[in-house]
């Protein structure tokens, strides 16, 4: 006998509780398992289509372990060094360019910083703003990533993590479907298929998104001759599945340094503008359809929402989980609206069964 609604929704309300109390508690923790899982899941793939060639699964997954460290160790040498010095001499560089940005607006817009003006206690106001909601933002990505763990560990146990999980991932799956209650275990299937499905669409896509046009600006910016070109490109692309937010941060960034590094030197300017015009054309009307695809459900919107709140919450590790819980959220709130609108709360005399009932009644 099936256990009544409503015991059914308390228990699934306590297992929701839990599962928060244990992310607000061992966020930092779980970091490494959360980052290594990740992984398993975007190279799954890769293993399934290796083990349809021929290969035992101990094989794919030492196949790919053994291509990811060569790729590793490829970037290790050639790109990481250049990045990290590029990304220290740009914070080096940051402060000055804001107070040679201030000298150039006092002495073009000397309203700006009138102190009784409304412009100056405007922009006074959004940059306390800012600055406060960067600090708390640095603060919790430190808290998470440096304190609790440190980044050394950190290296080591995702991708031992990412391994295990790969080598056990058909397994896991297996074992977890054999675990599902049996009146719920079809809706269920379900919902995990389409949750998968956006997930897939989303997080495998946007990667090779972020990773495109990545790679696509650093060039692109180097070859222009942009000082920490390649620094800028890989925030750019770091930050592309946030909807607009790594064009606009990336764009202001290229163009900020442009203007200090090519002043008067208008040709060079623009072509950093139209670097990420061009970017932008791309994403939006040929990567992100091809490689995300127009029916993931994930409003640009609900994920900032989603991101937002987790990170609120959760601090870093919630930012990482915000999106496979807004996919899995959205797809839930679709079912419950296809059970809504075949309900007889919605549809009144008019459903199947009260139609039915007015039949036998007659």
């Amino acid at each position: 006998m099936a256990l009544p609604a409503k015991k059914q929704f308390k228990y699934w309300g306590i297992a929701a509780a839990v599962f928060a109390v244990v992310m607000w508690a061992l966020g930092g923790v779980l970091m490494p398992f959360i980052l290594g899982a990740a992984i398993a899941y975007m190279i799954d793939p890769i293993a399934d289509r290796l083990e349809a060639w021929g290969m035992s699964r101990t094989a794919a997954t030492a196949a790919i372990t053994v291509g990811a460290l060569l790729v590793f160790l490829l970037l290790l040498l050639l790109v990481v060094p250049t990045l990290i010095s590029q990304m220290i001499d740009l914070a080096n560089v940051l402060p000055q360019l804001l107070r040679d940005a201030r000298a150039f607006a006092s002495e073009h817009f000397p309203s700006v910083f009138e102190e009784n003006s409304r412009i100056h206690q405007a922009v006074t106001s959004f940059m306390q703003t800012l600055q406060s909601r960067a600090v708390g933002v640095l603060q919790s990505v430190l808290g998470s990533a440096v304190s609790v763990l440190n980044i050394v560990v950190l290296l080591v146990i995702v991708p031992v993590v990412a391994v295990y999980l790969l080598l056990d991932w058909d397994r896991m799956v297996a074992r977890i479907d054999e675990l599902l209650p049996r009146d719920h275990q079809p809706v269920i299937r379900r919902l995990a298929s389409e949750i998968d499905a956006v997930l897939a669409s989303f997080i495998r896509g946007m990667g090779m998104v972020c990773l495109i046009l990545g790679t696509y600006y650093a060039v692109a910016l180097m070859l222009v001759g942009l000082n920490f070109g390649l620094a800028v490109g890989f925030i750019a692309g770091l930050i592309t599945f946030i909807p607009y937010l790594g064009a606009l941060i990336g764009g202001a960034l290229a163009i900020g340094l442009a203007l200090f590094q090519f002043w008067g030197d208008w040709v060079s300017i623009g072509l950093v503008g139209i670097i990420f015009a061009i970017g932008q054309v791309a994403e939006g009307n040929f990567l992100t359809p091809k490689l995300v695809g127009g029916s993931v459900g994930l409003h640009p919107v609900w994920l900032l929402l989603a991101l937002s709140v987790f990170g609120a919450l959760f601090g870093f590790v919630g930012m990482l989980v915000a999106v496979p819980v807004a996919a899995a959220l959205g797809v839930v709130a679709r079912f419950l609206t296809e059970q809504y609108l075949d309900s007889r709360l919605y549809q009144g005399q008019s459903h199947p069964s009260a139609v039915k009932q007015d039949a036998g009644a007659e």
